[in-house]
């Protein structure tokens, strides 16, 4: 299997790529802002290339509730961020984001990749993406972005997390984005209970069967400080354990805080599932 990522081409067959993440948000579930100065900022952008990053992420705008944050102020964040981060680094550049203005931004600052945590819920989101011949993150949410949903209440969390990310997923070959440019996540902690996300984490193959590259993003998540019983900053380890078990059942994108771990993690991984295959 292979995914696209700008002009990069990745084999992803046993390999997975790191996304280092980027806040360019005072108020960050993991680090409160701690990078939130720009000369921090890009210095934290250097260690996680140094690190190993396949690729960066930049986000204007945290997935959880907080106060609002306009389209202006999320341009302002992020379209400077791409900008710098492409003058600096030659590595494919993601924008979290699910505003199709933000996107459309920065695509022509130079990112190459639109993570979106709504779904694609911005009917210009997917155009942008042909427009700009750029990669989709499709992830399941419940009900939406920023919105509170601490009682979330499915039939069965695993088929209509998969159906709701096919439906994504056609929607966007329909719009005409490649299929080695589409990837979904399952969006844990987004209107899941710990025990939900745990499930969907446990049955990543469901997404894998799509036949898209799975994108797992559980670093740190507060799902894993309840299997561990430990604060966001003591999430090291465990964030280990759930990205292993990814990678085996198919899982070939972390999105990750610590670059350098994980880049360890997911290359001895690739030499397991090597020696596996043959």
């Amino acid at each position: 299997m292979f995914v696209d990522l700008g002009s990069t081409r990745f084999d992803i067959t046993t390999r997975a790529l790191v996304m280092g993440i980027l806040n360019r948000t005072p108020d960050s579930f993991y680090d409160g802002g701690q990078y939130w100065a720009f000369d921090d900022f890009l210095a934290k952008a250097e260690q996680l290339v140094d690190e190993g990053a396949d690729f960066l992420d930049v986000g204007g705008s945290k997935a959880g509730p907080g106060p609002e944050v306009t389209v202006q102020e999320e341009l302002d964040r992020v379209v400077p961020a791409v900008e710098a981060l492409r003058t600096r680094f030659d590595l494919p550049i993601s924008v979290d984001t699910f505003r199709a203005s933000v996107f459309d931004e920065s695509c022509r600052a130079g990112a190459c990749i639109g993570n979106d945590i709504s779904g694609f819920a911005d009917p210009d989101f997917l155009p942008v993406a042909v427009r700009h011949s750029a990669s989709v993150v499709a992830t399941h949410v419940r009900i939406g972005p920023r919105i509170p949903d601490p009682n979330p209440i499915y039939d069965n969390v695993r088929r209509e997390v998969t159906d709701f990310l096919r439906v994504r997923a056609d929607q966007a070959l329909a719009a005409g984005v490649a299929p080695e440019r589409i990837m979904v996540d399952a969006g844990l902690d987004l209107g899941k209970t710990p025990a939900m996300s745990t499930e969907l984490l446990h049955h990543s193959d469901d997404l894998v069967a799509l036949g898209f590259p799975v994108f797992l993003s559980a670093s740190n998540k507060g799902f894993l400080g309840e299997l561990a019983s430990t604060e966001v900053n003591d999430r090291r380890e465990v964030t280990f354990g759930a990205h292993a078990l990814g990678i085996a059942l198919g899982c070939r994108i972390l999105r990750a805080h610590d670059v350098k771990g994980n880049r360890r993690l997911a290359d001895t991984m690739s030499t397991i599932l090597h020696y596996r295959r043959h």
